[in-house]
Parts: structure tokens; C-alpha cells; sequence
């Protein structure tokens, strides 16, 4: 007998990044197939995050001593390599928090087979969860993964935590970041909203924006300018704002433009941004990341409606 499969991903993530699903196996019974052997790690946490134990599908453990690294082979027949990791998100603050996770799949030199984002929402201050995350399938010819690693943890109060999917928050509308583009040293970032309510919401205007720093406290500085010119032309974010009313359904697009030049001074980083889609409207704290450099500059498009 099978317990549900629970999946606790947020959409994925550009190039490797792809959902990840946790799932729970109960004993089918005599003649049942032996559980996949289980590597205990004792690595320390990261920002909360800490890989509790890897599980192979065939092989054993690698005689190395070193936490953490492992081996295994895929599983025959299938395209899911089997290997997975569980994890445990402990929230030693004051307030509840939702957590997104980058672990990474390597290989015994650090060379990234896999790497899955992890969104665990609403985790209670003083309180923990747990889960697992899966590598599902490797690209052919991949190296034999030994190693599973927390590279990325962001973490935003969960009140205020963007929205995809899921249920409607009660604001009525999701508002939520993409993965950006970059190149050359420019860096754009869509902001999409949604209206998944049952009332019509009007918009007018640009994203109110505040700057945050990994303790997120403003950041002092760095202008923020209206249109997507001010930084360079031709992405998409130019134009004048104008007003518009999004019917339940309906979304609308706005982004984030921004150069990473460094010359001199000291380079500006930005992990957090909290965004108000209007004057009003419930804050939502992105993790854009922002990185950039000394230009002291970052522009912001105009809302305008999804599809034009």
C-alpha cells in the first residue's frame, strides 16, 4: 500500500532547475523489494537547511569517509536515476517563513549532474519541517553522483511569499517573479501579475518597489526609474504607463532592468525586493537577486496587459 505522493516544488527553474517530488513508501508486504540503501549526513545546515540523509537505488556506499558522499547507479529499465535526499527546514525566528531551496547533485569533483528548487512554504518560528528531494533523471552520459549539496536558500516572510499556483491569496491577485535573462552584463527580470479573484483590479501605473539586503532592511543608494529605457532599450519594459483593469483570469506584465557594470566603489547587491503593485495593494517579496554592481540604477517597466 502506497501512501499519496506529495510534491512540494515551485515551478521550475531555468536550465537545470525542474520539479522535484518527495514521496513516502509503506511495507507492500512479503516479497516486497528491500529498501534503496540510506546514507546518513552530517553536514551543518545551511541558513536553516541541512541534508539529513541520502538514499541510493542500487549501489553502496562509496568507502570514502566523507559525509555526505555517495554513489549509485540508475535504475535499470527506467529513466529516474532513483537518487534522492531528505531534508529538514528549521525556522529559529520570529515569525512564520517560506523557505526556497536550491540543492545540487554533484559529482565527486562538485560537478553539477542535477540541481532542483524546492519552495516549503509557511514554516512556523520555532518549528521544523521535513522532506525529499529527488534528481529524477540525468542527462546521458552523466558522471555518478557522490555528493548532494544546499547551494541557495532565500527565505521571505509567509505573508508576504509570491504566488504561482496554489490557492488564490486574499488579496485576489498572484504576483510572482521569473528567471530573467542576462546577457552581456544586462539583466532583465518579467514581474507578472494575476488576477485570480472574482472582482475586476484596475491598474495605472509602475511597481512600487523597496530595495531589501539579506537582512532585509532597505538599501540605500540606488535609484529606481520609471521604463526600461532608462537602463536600455528594446527589452520590452519601455513605454509610457497606462491604465488598464485586469477581469478575474486576466494577467498583466511589468520587469525589473539592471546592469552589473563594476568600476569604482563598492558593488550593490540586492537579494530582496518588496513589491506593491499598487499603492495599497499587499506587499509580495521577490528574490531577484539583484546584482548590480556600481550603477546605482535599476528600472522598472510599466504595467501593460499580458499578450500585447
Amino acid at each position: 500500500m502506497r501512501r499519496p505522493h506529495l510534491c512540494l516544488l515551485a515551478p521550475a527553474a531555468a536550465l537545470l532547475l525542474a520539479t522535484a517530488c518527495g514521496t513516502e513508501h509503506a511495507d507492500d508486504g512479503p516479497g516486497s523489494a528491500a529498501p534503496p540503501p540510506r546514507t546518513t549526513v552530517t553536514d551543518p545546515p545551511v541558513d536553516g537547511v541541512r541534508i539529513t540523509s541520502v538514499t541510493l537505488p542500487t549501489a553502496a556506499p562509496s568507502p570514502s569517509p566523507t559525509p555526505g558522499r555517495v554513489h549509485a547507479d540508475p535504475l535499470p529499465g527506467t529513466g529516474d536515476s532513483g537518487i534522492s535526499a531528505a531534508y529538514r527546514v528549521g525556522n529559529d525566528g520570529a515569525d512564520a517563513m517560506t523557505y526556497t531551496v536550491v540543492f545540487a547533485f554533484t559529482t565527486d569533483t562538485g560537478a553539477v549532474m542535477a540541481s532542483r528548487k524546492v519552495t516549503v512554504a509557511g514554516v512556523a518560528p520555532g518549528r521544523s519541517t521535513t522532506g525529499t528531494v529527488e534528481a529524477g533523471a540525468l542527462a546521458p552520459g552523466a558522471s555518478p553522483v557522490t555528493r548532494v549539496k544546499v547551494t541557495e536558500v532565500t527565505k521571505v516572510p509567509a505573508d508576504e511569499a509570491p504566488s504561482q499556483a496554489g490557492p488564490c491569496p486574499a488579496s485576489g491577485v498572484r504576483l510572482w517573479a521569473d528567471d530573467g535573462d542576462a546577457a552581456m552584463g544586462l539583466r532583465v527580470v518579467g514581474l507578472h501579475l494575476e488576477n485570480c479573484g472574482k472582482r475586476d483590479y484596475p491598474l495605472d501605473g509602475y511597481p512600487r518597489l523597496t530595495l531589501l539586503d539579506d537582512d532585509r532592511e532597505p538599501v540605500d543608494g540606488v535609484r529606481v526609474l520609471h521604463g526600461g529605457t532608462a537602463i536600455a532599450s528594446g527589452t520590452g519594459l519601455d513605454g509610457p504607463p497606462a491604465p488598464l483593469v485586469l477581469k478575474p483570469g486576466e494577467s498583466a506584465l511589468s520587469g525589473l532592468i539592471w546592469r552589473n557594470t563594476t568600476l569604482s566603489g563598492t558593488a550593490v547587491n540586492v537579494p530582496y525586493v518588496r513589491v506593491l503593485a499598487k499603492p495599497g495593494a499587499a506587499p509580495v517579496m521577490l528574490t531577484p537577486r539583484l546584482d548590480l554592481g556600481t550603477t546605482g540604477r535599476l528600472g522598472v517597466g510599466a504595467w501593460k496587459r499580458a499578450g500585447r
